[in-house]
């Protein structure tokens, strides 16, 4: 199979070595994986802002870079969900709308590939230590990710997961939501980090990056330097930069 790696703006931007990470996660399933070097950004940030019109134009963009490939995969449940869930309402009883839903079709958060359709059994990680997972709102309320991140871990001999209360609870980034309403997207992250912290896990794990810099950003302003903040990634292909 063909599979093509959306990389997303956070990842590119922000922490590379998830890109490398999901890549070496999917070339260990066997796949042909193709990642178009003129991607950009999905549209999100537009299309939750409201401006239909800025997000068109980047979708369509998209789904043509990847049009060759059986299936698209990215490492973040917010920009799978907003091609998967989100794009065909935006083009819907448009010309594009067939394309579009082609597109979401075969669009995958990178567990849900890894274990529903690539079934990915040898992980080539080797981290040891105590995790907690984080569930990230758009993966586990439109894509329906909870299990898969989980299972990858368990076949992980080194990890050891424990459930932090609340990991279904929002951890307060929400995109734009964080910085229209600084205060509360506050709160909601202090509120993360106390269960986190209580938890006694040595890293807090996610699968959205936009998550996880929340939270980082909010431990080290707490004074938590020695919780580690790691994509799942990043775990699963022993990536974590030591």
């Amino acid at each position: 199979m063909r599979v093509g790696l959306f990389v997303t703006c956070l990842t590119d931007l922000m922490r590379p070595r998830i890109g490398f990470a999901a890549l070496k996660l999917l070339r260990a399933t066997g796949a042909e994986v193709v990642v178009p070097t003129a991607q950009t950004c999905c549209g999100q940030p537009g299309y939750n802002s409201g401006d239909y019109v800025a997000a068109r134009p980047l979708a369509l963009k998209l789904a043509r870079e990847f049009a060759g490939c059986d299936y698209v995969v990215s490492p973040s449940g917010s920009c799978a969900g907003m091609i998967h869930v989100h794009y065909p309402v935006l083009f819907r009883d448009t010309p594009h709308a067939a394309e579009i839903e082609t597109l979401a079709n075969k669009t995958h958060e990178l567990t849900d590939f890894l274990v529903r359709i690539a079934k990915l059994e040898n992980i080539p990680g080797n981290f040891a230590g105590t995790l907690t997972y984080h569930d990230s709102c758009s993966g586990l309320r439109e894509l329906g990710v909870k299990t898969q991140p989980r299972a990858l871990l368990a076949r992980m001999p080194g990890v050891r997961l424990v459930e932090m209360d609340e990991s279904e609870t929002c951890c307060g980034f929400g995109g734009t939501f964080a910085v229209k309403f600084g205060d509360i997207a506050t709160r909601m992250a202090d509120n993360k980090c106390q269960h986190i912290e209580a938890s006694s896990a040595e890293a807090i794990v996610a699968g959205d990056l936009g998550c996880l810099l929340h939270l980082e950003g909010r431990l080290r302003r707490r004074g938590n330097h020695h919780t580690r903040v790691l994509h799942v990634a990043e775990v699963l292909a022993g990536e974590t930069g030591g």
